[in-house]
């Protein structure tokens, strides 16, 4: 792949993450000072996080999880900061050594954050030393969301999806890329999807692992994978949507709560990933609970439970209804994914779809729960946009 001069080294400032410990002392105390609500009624989630399966989690996170050593493991990778729009971007950028690797940008959702996508930079960068081929290489550009982890936080409205492509466009930009392609889950794929429909010079294509294709009106008649889609929907923005709505209307209100309390931030962000993931009824069965930690500590450290929410604000009229998009389009459908579309209704969206894969394993947080299988399908899905 072909780069043009990146911008001045002044425009782009490295990035070490270091929380004193002071803050660490901080949360120990907090956490062993919880006060928890009484249990639940009922034998099973559906109030929420269960009272016994939350202090399991918390009495970890005060006496055996350690920040310093997921500190280390992202400062031993490339992180930046560099402002876009009046706003600092933080991001991860790791060059492949093979010089025709094809750049891509990655994005996160919520709660999702940098973390999800550590154990796929090095098969993406370095596909030989992972089995790969050295053809299947890729530059990785990983940036935190407006508001997210090591981003700034918005002190205005108006940071929309599309005002995040763009920020994302003239990143690549200022990194030197004249091709590149981009990939997301969740919100990711919300901000990947804007991408495809700006078709901006020099974007090759798009990787989906949520697909946003709903039919503007939902037929009549329906298939039982159409029958399935619906209803998913439905589940997504019913029973499963009690943060979505909260964060699409009050965010402020809960930050308050999410960041006074760890136990509630932790809570919060746990029942997200024991409902999404590909589990046999616990997250911790699709994520390990230092996984989980690393995401949620990084939310607590960076005190972006609001920040974070405001996308939901921001974005509140938005539809899993189209765009229409005609440029290359690679999707891979996870089969615990909450909705998981039809393919008739994707080969209806994107017009010119490249790629259409179903994983075996795996839930909303793709990247997360298989990175194998994600690394896989990134690779075979955009493998014929290399030139």
């Amino acid at each position: 792949m072909t780069t043009s001069t990146p911008a001045p080294a002044s425009l782009i400032r490295p990035f070490t993450v270091a929380i004193p410990d002071s803050e660490i002392d901080d949360l120990k105390l907090r956490l062993a000072r919880t006060r928890w609500p009484n249990t639940e009624t009922v034998p099973d989630w559906s109030q929420g996080v269960r009272v016994d399966n939350a202090r399991s989690l918390v009495d970890y996170w005060q006496h055996e999880y350690d920040w310093r050593r997921f500190e280390r493991e992202l400062n031993g990778l490339p992180q930046f900061v560099t402002e876009i729009d009046g706003l600092d971007i933080h991001f991860i950028h790791v060059r492949s050594k093979n010089p025709k690797a094809m750049p891509l940008i990655l994005t996160h959702g919520w709660p999702g954050s940098i973390v999800e996508f550590l154990k796929l930079i090095g098969p993406l960068t370095d596909p030989v030393a992972f089995g790969g081929d050295i053809d299947d290489s890729f530059d990785v550009v990983i940036p935190s969301l407006p508001g997210f982890g090591f981003s700034g936080k918005p002190a205005e409205t108006g940071w929309t999806i599309q005002r995040i492509a763009a920020a994302w466009v003239e990143l690549m930009n200022r990194l030197g890329y004249e091709k590149w392609t981009a990939q997301g889950g969740d919100w990711g794929s919300v901000v990947t999807t804007a991408l495809g429909a700006m078709q901006p010079e020099g974007l090759l294509g798009i990787h989906l692992n949520s697909q946003y294709a709903f039919p503007a009106v939902i037929p009549d008649v329906l298939s039982p994978e159409e029958r399935f889609a619906v209803d998913g929907l439905a589940l997504y923005g019913g029973y499963l949507g009690g943060s979505n709505h909260l964060q699409g209307t009050k965010p402020e209100t809960v930050g308050f709560a999410l960041a006074d309390s760890p136990a509630g931030q932790a809570a919060w962000i746990y029942e997200k990933f024991q409902s999404k993931t590909d589990n046999d009824g616990l997250a911790e069965d699709a994520l390990s609970v230092d996984d989980m930690l690393d995401a949620i500590s990084l939310y607590w450290f960076t005190n972006s439970a609001a920040s974070s929410a405001r996308i939901y604000w921001e974005n509140r009229s938005g539809t899993m209804a189209g765009p229409q998009l005609t440029l290359p389009v690679a999707v891979t459908v996870f089969p615990r994914d909450i909705p998981r579309l039809p393919r008739s209704w994707i080969e209806d969206t994107y017009t010119n779809l490249i790629h259409y894969g179903e994983a075996e394993h795996g839930g909303h947080f793709a990247a997360f729960e298989q990175p194998d299988i994600l690394v896989s399908e990134i690779r075979a899905g955009l493998r014929s946009l290399r030139s």
